[in-house]
């Protein structure tokens, strides 16, 4: 925290750290990072190299609460904010998909 004479400077917290709060920004991290963990694990971006990995649990758990913490964004009433939740919702599902597809990937 900063001071400038009696005015004191707070800088703003975020609700990405804050795990009691739902957060967008949280989902949309855990989900990209689950989609390039899970890549990554399966051989990308050498085509020749791709092949299947036990390691390949970690993306999908991650996938996973990834999913859980867009459920917890929904709101009860119809807005744009819900098609966009609900968009990045099948995102979710898509990504873990494919983490299972390189976890039984021979």
């Amino acid at each position: 925290m900063a001071h400038c004479g009696n005015v004191k400077i707070v800088p703003p917290r975020t609700s990405l750290f804050r795990i009691k709060q739902p957060s967008i920004v949280r989902s949309i991290v855990l989900a990209l990072a689950a989609f390039v963990a899970s890549l990554r694990l399966g051989g990308f971006p050498d085509i020749d190299d791709l092949h299947a990995s036990r390691w390949q649990i970690l993306p999908v758990l991650a996938a996973l609460v990834a999913m859980v913490e867009t459920v917890r964004c929904m709101h009860r009433r119809w807005t744009l904010y819900q098609a966009g939740v609900l968009i990045l919702l099948y995102t979710d599902v898509m990504i873990m998909g494919l983490a299972v597809f390189l976890f039984f990937y021979p």
